[in-house]
């Protein structure tokens, strides 16, 4: 019963946050204001959240990475693919051994293998918090994608990193040769298990849709199914079971681009996912906030490990960290546009410093840093305690708040006007690809309208009825064709048009509440009227 009455205040905290986040006086980053209630329930509550790594990692990267490759333009990542892998790979690699140098520089008391462990989980950055403080300044689309892009990649290398440190700190020893196969291993093995999964489940999927028909609320299930099942066939297999969940995301993709699940289901479908995906980003920050007094009050024993008996110099050790993540992330995010983005364009520049710093601030460090620290070891092979356990959680917990109330100050300021690399126009594919779907739907329009027709003495209002619908059709093919001036005239006259349907639907909307409240209008006509103007709303809208 307590873990059932723990979860609810968690997901209660998560309703609230985002009630706060809208009615500060201020705009601050749902994740902050998460952080603050997780505290303040930490400070309050007489219980506390035993954070389990594995139980962590299952419940919530799985069905989020997994998402996050579902949805991310295919297009975009393999366009700026090269970029991608540089800051995936390269710079955590970069980052891995600068800062674990660094740290071991900084507080000697902290083994070298615990400060490449360190280093190595706060590596990995977190879109998903860069999209909340962005949200009020949007974030250019394809500086948004090399993000999203980079994050889905870095969590498995660095996680790989971190797994590493920790053998040698247990074993005492390191092989590069035997790192770099497993590397191999761990990386291509979890790929072809998501990816090989996953399609086979929607070939099985589809063949049993053909035959048997389709119910949404199974498809829904398996979708949901899907990244847990991927993760864990990775993990028991060895690989990453992050890497797999990411490639079960992206071939989820290719395998839903078919088209041949029902409309209904996809709708379904979406609204589940966005839930899921709001409620379990929101427990994360949540969690991560109801830690923060635990930690904090051992920061008196914990100083001591690093020689010092004042707390301030761990506020002092998070700042430093924090600045030489900021000044690696500059250094190799310019290298690496100057090198790959940047020249590529037809006029080659030098990468804009507000283009580098904004990449640069958007390292905010998340859930992969919480749930890679905490994987840590409590004790050694012999039996002892695990040297500067305590230290390594204190830090890393620091880096993920600094981090994000850098990037809530800096980020708006910096994105302000802020223009990526000129990106090629799809209106002429989209005018295209909107033609040839009217001129498929006439056609049909008027096969299926024959054979109705055929046969029937009331064959004029087939003709009528199809010409009605055509016509729309006809209206959209001739906004979009012809010249520059005239496709610009079309296109204006549709949104014109849209925005009078969208008032139209949300004034019918008013008027079947109204009927309802005076009691003219049964609640089961009423549930199904209002879908179907939901369902026109979501479509004008989009």
């Amino acid at each position: 019963m307590e873990t059932i009455t723990i979860v609810l205040i968690l997901l209660f905290a998560v309703v609230v946050s985002g009630v706060l986040s809208r009615l500060l006086p201020i705009p601050v980053p749902r994740p902050l204001v998460q952080i603050a209630l997780g505290a303040m329930i930490g400070l309050v509550a007489n219980w506390r959240v035993t954070l389990d790594p594995e139980i962590f990692f299952l419940l919530f990267l799985p069905p989020l990475l997994f998402l996050d490759g579902w949805r991310i333009p295919r297009e975009e990542l393999f366009k700026d693919g090269k970029t991608i892998l540089e800051l995936a790979l390269g710079l955590v690699i970069f980052t891995v051994v600068g800062m674990g140098l660094f740290i071991h520089w900084m507080v000697p008391a902290m083994p070298m293998p615990v400060a490449f462990a360190l280093a190595a989980v706060i590596s990995p950055t977190d879109p998903i918090a860069v999209s909340a403080i962005a949200q009020r300044v949007p974030i250019p689309k394809r500086m948004m994608h090399i993000l999203e892009g980079e994050s889905l990649l870095n969590d498995a290398s660095g996680l790989v990193c971190l797994r590493f440190a920790i053998a040698a700190a247990l074993t005492g020893t390191f092989s590069v040769q035997e790192a770099a196969l497993n590397f191999l291993w761990v990386a291509f093995g979890g790929i072809a298990i998501g990816a090989g999964l996953t399609w086979l489940v929607g070939r099985t999927k589809s063949w049993l849709s053909r035959r048997l028909g389709e119910d949404s609320g199974s498809q829904i299930l398996i979708s949901l199914l899907i990244p847990f099942g991927a993760y864990l066939a990775a993990e028991h297999l060895h690989c990453s079971g992050i890497l797999a969940a990411v490639a079960a995301g992206l071939t989820m993709g290719f395998v839903e681009g078919g088209g041949q699940a029902l409309a209904a289901t996809r709708i379904r479908r979406n609204t589940v996912w966005d839930i899921i995906q709001f409620a379990a980003n929101g427990i994360i920050f949540v969690l991560l906030g109801e830690q923060l007094p635990m930690i904090l009050a051992g920061a008196a024993e914990t100083v001591r490990l690093t020689g010092h008996h004042e707390s301030g110099w761990l506020v002092i050790y998070v700042l430093a960290i924090n600045l030489a993540l900021a000044a690696l992330r500059f250094a190799w995010v310019w290298l690496s546009f100057r090198l790959t983005l940047f020249r590529r364009e037809e006029r080659r520049t030098t990468p804009n410093w507000r283009i580098v710093a904004a990449m640069s601030f958007a390292g905010v460090r998340g859930a992969i840093t919480l749930a890679g620290v905490l994987t840590l070891p409590l004790t050694m092979t012999d039996g002892a305690a695990f040297p500067g356990r305590e230290l390594a959680i204190f830090l890393a917990m620091g880096v993920i708040i600094v981090s994000l109330i850098v990037a809530s100050v800096g980020l708006p300021w910096l994105l302000n006007g802020l223009e990526m690399p000129a990106e090629p126009s799809y209106q002429a594919e989209e005018d295209m690809a909107r033609i040839e779907a009217a001129q498929a739907a006439i056609a049909r329009i008027e096969h299926v309208q024959h054979d109705l027709a055929e046969g029937r003495g009331d064959a004029d209002l087939y003709v009528s009825a199809g010409w009605r619908v055509m016509e729309g059709y006809r209206q959209r093919i001739e906004n979009r064709q012809g010249n520059i001036e005239h496709n610009a005239t079309g296109r204006r006259s549709e949104r014109i048009e849209r925005d009078l349907r969208l008032a139209a639907v949300k004034a019918e909307r008013t008027a079947i509440f109204k009927m309802v409240r005076e009691r003219r209008v049964g609640s089961e006509v009423a549930r199904k009227l209002i879908r179907e103007l939901d369902l026109l709303e979501a479509r004008y809208a989009g």
